[in-house]
């Protein structure tokens, strides 16, 4: 296939220009499966258009079923592809034991080839003045949620003889001194990736990272502006959500089963290259 069918663009502003941001459409996921926690905004909601784009039958999950609903209307719409290949579930992975009997039940009867561990928050403030509400909110989405759930997903694949592919979701913030509880989250995220990858290969199910740095995202960026500009970056932009689905698409696909237990870090140098982004 020419590479040229694999690509399209799209215009976003950055510095009072317009740059063009590449679209991996390949359909280079056919035939696929995929699983997406915290889909209905966002990073999550990126990749799982991605995956449409590319082939893949997609599931989102997170807390809020109408927004989960609205991102499915909103998918089948911008990816014009049948309802059928968006389904949703409520979930709420901070809960353990609702969550693991909810998504045993979800999952029966249900083939999973790609998992993706995308659902967080990022809230409290920086040590010393970190309140323990604040650190057991975060700790417990971020770590012991991707954590938990990513226990149920393994053994689902292991007993089902599925070969997929499992990405964790993490942030440039691994890289950094931690002084917040989602500092330390991320840091744990980047731990048990090269734990499940060393662990789970040998049942042929390949286990990466993803780590972007500052996107483009409600979570950090609340009009809805198309503004890149990031004055702090090295880059001196915003990561685009539709550059994480790219390489979200890459690594989970055939092309991506000899990179194994890494992290990818999509970040334009903030927390590689620098920390100024961050206050000690």
């Amino acid at each position: 296939m020419n590479i040229k069918s694999f690509l399209k663009k799209k215009l976003i502003k950055v510095q009072k220009e317009k740059i063009l941001i590449p679209c991996l459409e390949g359909k280079i996921l056919n035939g696929k499966s995929a699983f997406i926690t915290g889909g209905s905004s966002g990073i999550g909601y990126a990749i799982a258009n991605s995956f449409l784009k590319n082939g893949a039958n997609v599931v989102i999950s997170g807390r809020n079923i109408k927004k989960l609903k609205d991102a499915k209307r909103e998918l089948v719409k911008e990816c014009q592809c049948n309802e059928e290949m968006v389904d949703i579930l409520e979930l709420d992975i901070s809960s353990v034991s609702k969550m693991k009997s909810k998504l045993l039940e979800f999952l029966e009867g249900k083939r999973i080839d790609i998992f993706v561990n995308n659902a967080g928050i990022n809230e409290g403030k920086l040590f010393p003045n970190t309140s323990e509400e604040d650190f057991d909110r975060v700790v417990e989405t971020n770590l012991k949620g991707m954590y938990f759930i990513s226990q149920e997903i393994v053994k689902y694949m292991v007993n089902n003889k599925i070969e997929g592919n499992i990405l964790n979701i993490t942030s440039s913030s691994s890289l950094r001194p931690g002084v917040s509880p989602y500092i330390i989250s991320k840091w744990g995220e980047r731990s048990l990736t090269l734990g499940m990858a060393k662990k789970y290969l040998q049942y042929g199910i390949v286990v990466n990272g993803l780590a972007p740095g500052s996107t483009l995202t409600p979570m950090l960026k609340k009009d809805k502006e198309n503004d890149l500009n990031l004055d702090y970056s090295p880059c001196k932009r915003y990561v685009a959500p539709e550059e994480i689905g790219n390489i979200a698409t890459v690594l989970v696909s055939g092309m991506g089963r000899m990179i194994v237990g890494d992290t990818v870090y999509a970040t334009g140098g903030a927390g590689v290259i620098t920390y100024d982004d961050t206050t000690y």
